[in-house]
């Protein structure tokens, strides 16, 4: 085990750091303008039972799946990118809950509103929506 360790410290160089430490903050920038965007486009009564979703309605066929596609991937992605924040400095549980508001499963209602019920989650999506003159999230 300390012989992994050896090895891999040996491999380390100042352009592999670099190289990490870029991709870990271009990955935290992106991660926040991905959180931005969704938070600030749901509509204010997503989180409401009532709410009913048709994603892309007057889309071709062709359109709609390939943005379904896009979406889900970017939510998979988005939760692993939240499950590391979660051990590692970033807005891990925001992460999460933008991963499973992209992804189309069943039973994701529950847990979202379980997520943004949190007072301190709420009142930071809040905030981030009236900074762009968006109605509060409305939580039935």
């Amino acid at each position: 085990m300390s012989e992994l360790f050896s090895d891999i410290w040996a491999s380390l160089t100042v352009i592999n750091v670099i190289i990490f430490v870029g991709a870990f903050i271009f990955s935290v920038l992106l991660n926040i303008v991905v959180i931005a965007i969704v938070f600030i486009k749901i509509p204010a009564n997503y989180f409401s039972p009532h709410y009913q979703e048709d994603f892309l309605p007057d889309a071709s066929w062709h359109t709609r799946w390939g943005a379904f596609f896009l979406k889900n991937l970017a939510g998979v992605i988005m939760i692993v990118i939240g499950v590391i924040q979660l051990v590692g400095p970033g807005q891990g549980i925001l992460s999460i809950l933008t991963g499973i508001i992209l992804l189309d499963i069943p039973g994701k209602r529950p847990i979202e509103a379980k997520l943004i019920g949190r007072p301190a989650i709420l009142a930071a999506a809040n905030k981030l929506r009236a900074k762009y003159k968006k109605e509060p999230l409305v939580m039935d």
